[in-house]
């Protein structure tokens, strides 16, 4: 586990450099597809919540609805109660205002991601769509006469969501979820949970994409609610001390105690931890959305944005609340713990059976994120080695899950980290790419939905056009 204090200003030098210069390229691709989109997440909102209440086109299909469980399920996991928890402990609570920024910019890029899913998504011999990354990759920057590229980030990407998805979701989310819920139960053995872990994970993932999106879309929202009047009830106890976590939130965001230095590392793990909680620059989500049948693959894109909201600026901050008005981060008797043991602790101090229904829901958030993730991996497998194969993956997988609950967690951490954020390389490249048929794509829709609504004129907010935002023109054709 990186400590704040090696992410500081050594002369020109960044110690960690690995790792922060990663983060600092999701930052940078976040940024760039914000503003080439003008900030259009802002304007989508609305429009997502309508587009998921449409019926499905074919029953073969995934719906809206359906996709979008199964991202959340991907990423509404222990990033949300134990990854929050380590931002604080690493990055103190500056780290949850940058994670906050993170999640915001990256509702831009997965609208960018998912809609190119649905543009250059393939149907199998045996009728399954599949899309993604590899595909958009690929096709997209061939389109546009980069055919070497494409092919080449495409096999980078799969060989990377094999190796992030085996650690962070095998690996990561059983090991994680045994810490919560040996706190509650201690004498329950590692092997009996890491084998009824594996027994669950068979039954659904056999299924394929169909039953993980069934089972999603009665689970996740469940489960999330569940998990959201929790975190709701330690706050409200604790409402007086709202007022002050946030001023200190927003004050060590910009001047944390370490000066420079330590401006970087908090923003460096805000940032780092909204990657791997909301899958930010990944590309990962688009693998879901390219089974949804739709008219308009803009659609799909901007449903899409609905899940960093959803993950990172709901859940991940009602997480942050909860553990800081119980101030469980700085009791001397819980300096040891952190991940989803601290987030247990924070949630005991109010009442004292929440670990226990915590401990429940963190077995869900676990299970849900290991379907949905192993089925990312499955298809990066199947694209690089043919899905002939696809049984050899599933037993690699299932025999990771199980090992899961003996691994070192803060050795998953720093590998599964590092996986997760190089698979924005090779999907960052191509999105700068192929950022522009999107762009133009997205505002004919917008003038079309106008003109389509009445004659009303739109609220003010949906019309500002900032010139900064449009303007050097070099910029505005950069991808095109």
């Amino acid at each position: 586990m990186t400590d704040l204090g090696e992410l500081r200003i050594d002369g020109l030098g960044i110690e960690q450099i690995g790792l922060s210069m990663l983060v600092l390229w999701a930052i940078v691709g976040a940024v760039f597809c914000s503003i080439r989109l003008r900030f259009a997440n802002l304007r989508c909102i609305g429009i997502a919540l309508e587009l998921l209440q449409r019926s499905p086109l074919s029953g073969d299909h995934l719906t809206s609805l359906q996709a979008l469980t199964t991202a959340l399920s991907a990423t509404v996991g222990l990033g949300n109660i134990a990854g929050v928890a380590i931002a604080i402990t690493v990055g103190g609570p500056g780290a949850c205002f940058w994670m906050t920024v993170a999640g915001v910019l990256t509702m831009n890029t997965r609208l960018i991601e998912c809609t190119l899913g649905q543009r250059y998504r393939q149907r199998q011999a045996d009728g399954t769509i599949v899309g993604g990354p590899m595909q958009y990759l690929a096709q997209g920057l061939a389109h546009q006469g980069k055919a070497q590229l494409g092919k080449g980030l495409a096999t980078a990407f799969a060989l990377l969501c094999m190796v992030s998805t085996l650690g962070s979701s095998s690996l990561f989310q059983t090991g994680q979820s045994y810490l919560a819920v040996s706190q509650v139960i201690p004498q329950l053995p590692r092997w009996g949970y890491g084998g009824g872990m594996v027994l669950l994970v068979a039954l659904i993932t056999l299924g394929g994409i169909r039953r993980i999106g069934t089972l999603t879309e009665r689970f996740v929202p469940w489960m999330c609610g569940s998990y959201i009047l929790m975190a709701l009830y330690v706050v409200l106890s604790h409402w007086a001390m709202v007022p002050s976590v946030l001023q200190t939130v927003v004050t060590e965001a910009f001047h944390p105690q370490a000066g420079l230095g330590g401006l970087l590392g908090v923003m460096i793990q805000g940032f780092r931890r909204s990657t791997f909680s909301n899958e930010g620059g990944l590309g990962t989500a688009a693998i879901a959305h390219a089974a949804v049948e739709t008219e308009q693959p803009i659609e799909e894109g901007i449903v899409a944005t609905l899940e960093p909201l959803i993950d990172t600026v709901l859940i991940c901050n009602l997480t942050a609340l909860a553990i800081l008005v119980t101030g469980a981060q700085q009791r001397p008797e819980f300096a040891q713990l952190s991940g989803a043991e601290l987030t247990s602790t924070a949630f005991g101090l109010v009442v004292d059976w929440f670990p226990m229904i915590l401990a429940g829901i963190t077995i869900c958030f676990a299970f849900s994120t290991i379907l949905s993730w192993g089925y990312y991996g499955e298809q990066a497998w199947c694209s690089l080695f043919g899905a002939r194969s696809r049984r050899l993956y599933q037993s690699l997988q299932l025999i990771l899950v199980f090992a899961g609950v003996f691994v070192s967690p803060a050795l998953v951490v720093e590998f599964s980290d590092a996986a997760l954020l190089l698979m924005t390389v090779p999907n960052l490249i191509g999105l700068y790419y192929l950022t522009g048929p999107v762009q133009t794509e997205l505002f004919t829709y917008f003038a079309q939905r106008q003109s389509q609504i009445s004659s009303e004129p739109p609220a003010a907010w949906a019309t500002v056009r900032l010139p900064i935002l449009t303007k050097p023109q070099w910029f505005n054709t950069l991808g095109d």
